[in-house]
C-alpha cells in the first residue's frame, strides 16, 4: 500500500512494509477454525482499546485530543493579544504570535512528516503552535472584518465540510486510486511553491497587497481552489485511516493519522476563513 502522502509515507505500514508481520508475531492472537487450521485474525474497525492495534476508535480519540490543543491553544493566543479595534500594541502582538506559530508549526509539521517512528509530544507541539497561529490569525481577520462572529461561522463551515466530505466518502463509496493520490499530492505541492514564491515576493515589495494572497478577487479565487485541494486531501486521510487500520498497524500510528487530519482541518478552516472575510470586504 503505497502512499504518496508526505505525512504517511514515512510509515512502513502505510507503504506495505512490516505490516504483515505486525499481526503474525504473536501465534496467541491467532484464531483456530473449525477445521483444525490455525490463521491470523481479521483486523476491523471496531476493535477495541487496548490491543496494540491502530483502531479507528484510537484515530478518533487521537484527532479529538490533538484538535482540542489547537482550540485551547488558539483561545489562548485569542485573549493574550486583547482588542486589536482599539490597541496598535495588539495588532501588532497578533502579527508576531501569527507570524511566530506559523514558523514554528511550519517546522513541526516537516519534521512529523518526515520522522520514521511518530512522536505523540511532537504532534501536540506542532498542535499548540498552529493552535497560537490559528488564535492569532483569526484575531487579525476578526478585527479587518469588524466582526468576530466570522470566526465561529468559519469554525462552522469547517466541521460540515468535514462531516460532508466524510459522508460523501462513505455511502458514495468514492475510491482513491494511485492516480488520484498522485494527482492530488503534486497538486498540493505546486500550490504550496506557488505560494511560497508568491509569499517572498510579497514580503519583498515586488508584489503588492499580498500578491495572489491579498484580499482581493484573485485571493478569493486562489482560496477556493486551496479549498478543493483540502477537500481532496481529506478523503485521502480518510483512505489511509481505513487502510491503515486493515492493515492491522500499531496502535502509535494513530497518531499519525491525528497528525494529518489536524493539517488538513487546520488549512481548510484558514481558507475558509479567509473567504468569508473577503466576501465581506466586498460588501
Amino acid at each position: 500500500m503505497q502512499s504518496n502522502n508526505p505525512v504517511f509515507n514515512r510509515s512502513e505500514g502505510f507503504n506495505g512494509r512490516g505490516a504483515a508481520t505486525t499481526r503474525s508475531a504473536d501465534p496467541s492472537q491467532w484464531k483456530i477454525d473449525l477445521d483444525g487450521s490455525a490463521s491470523q485474525p481479521s483486523p476491523t474497525h471496531t476493535t477495541g482499546r487496548g490491543t496494540g492495534f491502530m483502531t479507528i476508535e484510537s484515530t478518533v480519540e487521537k484527532t479529538a485530543l490533538t484538535l482540542g490543543v489547537v482550540v485551547a491553544t488558539a483561545a489562548a493566543a485569542w485573549f493574550l493579544i486583547g482588542d486589536i479595534s482599539t490597541d496598535q500594541a495588539a495588532v501588532q502582538k497578533a502579527f508576531g504570535f501569527a507570524f511566530a506559530g506559523a514558523i514554528v508549526g511550519f517546522g513541526l509539521s516537516l519534521v512529523n512528516s518526515f520522522k520514521k517512528i511518530i512522536s505523540p509530544a511532537l504532534v501536540l507541539a506542532y498542535a499548540a503552535a498552529e493552535g497560537v497561529f490559528v488564535g492569532a490569525f483569526s484575531k487579525v481577520v476578526s478585527g479587518y472584518v469588524g466582526d468576530p462572529t466570522i470566526v465561529f461561522q468559519a469554525v462552522l463551515a469547517t466541521m460540515v465540510a468535514f462531516f460532508a466530505t466524510l459522508g460523501a466518502y462513505k455511502f458514495f463509496n468514492i475510491q482513491v486510486t494511485d492516480k488520484f493520490r498522485k494527482v492530488v499530492t503534486i497538486s498540493m505541492f505546486a500550490f504550496v511553491g506557488v505560494m511560497l514564491v508568491n509569499f517572498v515576493l510579497s514580503i519583498t515589495g515586488v508584489l503588492e497587497s499580498g500578491g495572489l494572497r491579498g484580499m482581493t478577487g484573485l485571493g478569493l479565487v486562489v482560496s477556493a481552489i486551496a479549498v478543493v485541494l483540502a477537500v481532496f486531501m481529506l478523503i485521502m486521510d480518510f483512505d489511509f485511516v481505513e487502510r491503515g487500520v486493515e492493515a492491522g498497524l500499531p496502535e502509535r500510528e494513530s497518531w499519525r493519522a491525528a497528525f494529518g487530519l489536524t493539517v488538513t482541518l487546520v488549512w481548510l478552516y484558514i481558507e475558509i476563513l479567509r473567504i468569508l472575510a473577503i466576501l465581506r470586504g466586498q460588501d
